[in-house]
């Protein structure tokens, strides 16, 4: 079993970037495929992006173009580059890990981003 914890958060002006990180403990995640989700307020959790285990990238429309998840195997962590970043984007970010075709599937406790200014 995998333990996700999130950091990176907090708040950013309209129009900047942020980083999220997400760490690792308990597993390998190279057997995983990971990803990001986001909860707005008021709305259900969505998905926006996963990174497979063959390194293929997917991502929301509507982070297309603006978001980036990189793995890093040797530190055991998951990334998610966002840049142009608006108050659309405000909502607590959660890392999430799963493997394909089975029934672990991990979320961290999330961490928030507020953008405003």
């Amino acid at each position: 079993q995998v333990q996700l914890v999130e950091s990176g958060g907090g708040l950013v002006q309209p129009g900047g970037s942020l980083k999220l990180s997400c760490a690792a403990s308990g597993d390998s995640l190279d057997r995983y495929e990971v990803g990001w989700s986001r909860r707005i307020p008021g709305k259900e959790r969505e998905l926006i992006a996963t990174l497979t285990t063959f390194h293929f990238e997917h991502y929301a429309q509507v982070v297309k173009g603006r978001a980036t998840n990189s793995q890093d195997n040797a530190k055991n962590m998951v990334f998610l580059q966002m840049n142009n970043l608006g108050p659309e984007d405000s909502a607590i970010y959660y890392c999430q890990a799963r493997i394909v075709g089975t029934s672990d599937n991990y979320w961290g406790q999330g961490t928030q981003v507020t953008v405003s200014s």
